[in-house]
């Protein structure tokens, strides 16, 4: 097995080992790429303060999300066809996500469905929530949740419409692969995966077929989630499903300070910075570069994080030292599980904690939860408008 020092090490591994459909799914953006390649350039910007001669000798990561504490201020983000980065993809996230400690988020879109993810874990996991049309499926999606244990549900706010994305449709992408003779050429070159697909009932949307009236195959899914994704939605919406749920909920896809504090009005306990990893609105800023105006807008009376570019422990210190309190992981985590499986998203995780612990450290600091911007050079980091 090849030595993983890093998450690029788990994503040049990944992108041998999977199909390159679902590898692009996972390594693209919409349009130019512009705000996708944005995400990770601007954390490159930002630089750190050097101290030396402090006490660093006990450190600790721990902090809490929405309630759960956390081995670390990371969670998994909610990622769309997970299970075909590898077979079972969602079940072995969150297995690894749990014995190590941090949240899990499975996503609408997913190919085990909240049952599978359910049956193969003890904690408690977060699900996420696309809004669309048919409001009963809605309903009974936040029965299942609910029915699953699980703790939050995690809203997403950025998919009233889907963004242009040229890979996506120059591979022709579909859940399973179409019999093309590009992409039989393709997986012939793949066939550890293919065997792992072989042996998974798992190929599908678990969440969908068989649960919506009319979806009971392939064939009827595509158009059905294609007249599906909401452009209807609004706040009153978020405050209905807030009443139905009743639980934890957090709103993923804010980029704005107007917008962050109507998250905060709607009785949300938690937002998320997030330009859906540069997927849906090309050209959009970072989600670094957003951050600061958003935490200083309403940092003090929600819970506000990250998600978008994060490659390292370095990044995540970045954000928390700009006001976030909690990061997701999407990208990153998809690389080691198309890589090596659980076993690959637990090697991201122990990669970004051991990055994270050595930074705060080398900053002179020993508790993750007390990080402030005193840890970044003046001038280096985005701050908020006047």
């Amino acid at each position: 097995m090849p030595l993983i020092t890093c998450v690029e090490d788990l994503r040049l591994q990944a992108k041998r080992r999977v199909p390159r459909m679902f590898y692009d799914y996972a390594d693209s953006g919409s349009w130019t790429e512009g705000s996708y390649r944005s995400n990770e350039q601007a954390f490159q910007a930002i630089k750190f303060r050097q101290r030396v001669a402090v006490n660093i000798a006990q450190r600790s990561l721990r902090s809490d999300m929405a309630g759960t504490s956390v081995a670390m201020p990371v969670a998994l983000a909610p990622t769309g066809l997970t299970g075909m980065q590898h077979a079972d993809g969602e079940i072995l996230a969150a297995r690894a996500a749990e014995r190590f400690g941090v949240p899990f988020t499975l996503s609408t879109m997913s190919i085990c469905s909240i049952e599978d993810v359910a049956a193969h874990t003890q904690a408690p996991f977060w699900f996420q929530l696309y809004v669309m049309k048919d409001r009963a499926f809605i309903e009974s999606l936040i029965e299942r949740a609910r029915a699953a244990r699980c703790s939050a549900l995690v809203l997403t706010l950025d998919l009233q419409i889907l963004g242009q994305r040229h890979k996506d449709l120059r591979n022709g992408l579909s859940v399973p692969p179409k019999p093309t003779l590009a992409n039989l050429i393709n997986l012939a070159g793949k066939l550890p995966w293919c065997w792992d697909m072989l042996h998974t009932r798992r190929r599908s949307f678990g969440n969908i077929v068989g649960h919506v009236q009319g979806v009971a195959d392939l064939s009827s899914l595509s158009a059905w989630t294609a007249a599906q994704f909401d452009p209807a939605l609004n706040w009153a919406d978020v405050e209905w499903i807030k009443r139905r749920w009743g639980g934890k909920l957090i709103l993923k896809g804010i980029m704005d300070a107007e917008d962050a504090r109507l998250a905060r009005d709607s009785g949300a306990d938690a937002l998320i910075v997030s330009n859906h990893g540069g997927r849906q609105l090309d050209g959009a800023p970072s989600s670094i570069s957003a951050l600061p105006a958003i935490a200083e807008a309403v940092g003090r009376d929600m819970e506000v994080w990250l998600d978008g570019g994060i490659r390292s422990g370095q990044d995540v210190l970045k954000a928390i030292a700009l006001g976030a309190k909690g990061t997701l992981i999407g990208r990153a985590f998809l690389y080691g599980l198309g890589a090596q499986g659980e076993a690959g998203v637990t090697r991201c995780l122990e990669v970004i904690a051991r990055e994270l612990d050595l930074s705060m450290a080398f900053c002179g600091h020993v508790d993750i939860r007390k990080v402030t911007r005193d840890i970044l050079v003046p001038g280096t980091y985005p701050t908020q408008p006047c």
